[in-house]
């Protein structure tokens, strides 16, 4: 017997979505079981459709089969029009596609009615990253003299620094995916996929001077087996992992908008500006696609640019 790739639950797809929030729960569990997609791309995807189901509901369609082409097109230029991003615009217009998807494997829509719909081109800006000097004053941020967790904050902006993880992944780490005999990290990526990357050695030392300091007093037994535990005794999120981040960029009068994903930026354009191979870089970056990864070689090409012009006498 054929398996039914389509979730049992029936899709719950009433108009207008802001009246209960468990209206997009059928499309939203396709998503994780049919796409596994990760549950940050699940939660923007689920934001984006409330938009756009309240506006088809003004427009006056109050069921699927009453959604146009033009309702998508409408959408968008609104959408460009309140100043929204061609970044933020295109992922709208992903989450509207998918949802149309799902809406016809369901038999709630005759036919697909964003597939002609044309996605905004990106301007392509090359990613924010950090001198040397800027790096080394972030990484010394933490403080013991001061801050209550100077040790495990240090390993976490080390470990960000190092391999270039996701706030995501740094946060959904276990004690067991460390091997500080391979010196390697086993990280868990968008759609569950697995990959194991290298750890410099000052990084290690710094996370065994955490496990050591402070991750005994934090570990409670509720989350014990996570490696980076709150005051509370449980598995920093996300949002920690940027609020603890931007706190120590505060502390360095560091200039911009940093986050751990600039720290991201800079293990990839200290690879690449160092000779290592672009696939090399994509698979320890975990980026499905190697264009994605290309990015790195214009922000380095564009930093050579800049040296050239500052010291060459014709530059």
């Amino acid at each position: 017997m054929t398996a039914n790739p389509i979730p049992s639950r029936s899709p719950s797809v009433s108009l207008p979505p802001h009246e209960s929030p468990v209206q997009l729960r059928g499309f939203l569990d396709y998503l994780q079981a049919e796409c596994g997609l990760s549950n940050n791309t699940r939660k923007a995807y689920q934001q984006d459709l409330r938009r756009y189901l309240r506006y088809v509901a003004d427009c006056g369609a109050t069921k699927p089969s009453q959604f146009t082409p033009r309702h998508v097109e409408d959408f968008m230029r609104r959408e460009k029009r309140a100043g929204r991003s061609p970044a933020t615009i295109g992922r709208e217009l992903a989450a509207v596609r998918t949802f149309c998807k799902y809406l016809v494997l369901h038999g709630l829509l005759s036919r697909d009615i964003s597939s002609n719909v044309e996605a905004p081109k990106k301007w392509q800006r090359l990613p924010t990253v950090l001198d040397d000097s800027s790096a080394r004053t972030l990484l010394a941020a933490p403080d013991p003299a001061t801050d209550t967790f100077a040790a495990r904050d240090r390993a976490m902006l080390s470990l960000l620094y190092a391999t270039g993880m996701r706030a995501s992944e740094l946060a959904g780490l276990a004690v067991a995916d460390v091997n500080f005999n391979l010196g390697v990290i086993r990280v868990l990526g968008k759609g569950n996929k697995e990959r194991i990357v290298p750890v410099a050695a000052e990084a290690l030392d710094d996370l065994r001077d955490y496990l050591r300091r402070d991750r005994p007093a934090l570990a409670t037994g509720r989350q014990g087996d996570m490696l980076l535990l709150s005051r509370t005794g449980r598995a920093l999120a996300r949002e920690d992992v940027f609020r603890i981040v931007r706190k120590y960029v505060r502390r360095s009068a560091i200039r911009g908008r940093i986050s751990p994903h600039t720290l991201r930026h800079c293990f990839a354009t200290q690879l690449l500006s160092r000779g290592a191979d672009l696939r090399a870089v994509q698979e320890m970056l975990g980026h499905a696609d190697i264009a994605t990864t290309q990015i790195y070689t214009h922000l380095d090409a564009a930093r050579l640019k800049a040296v050239h012009k500052k010291f060459h006498p014709r530059g």
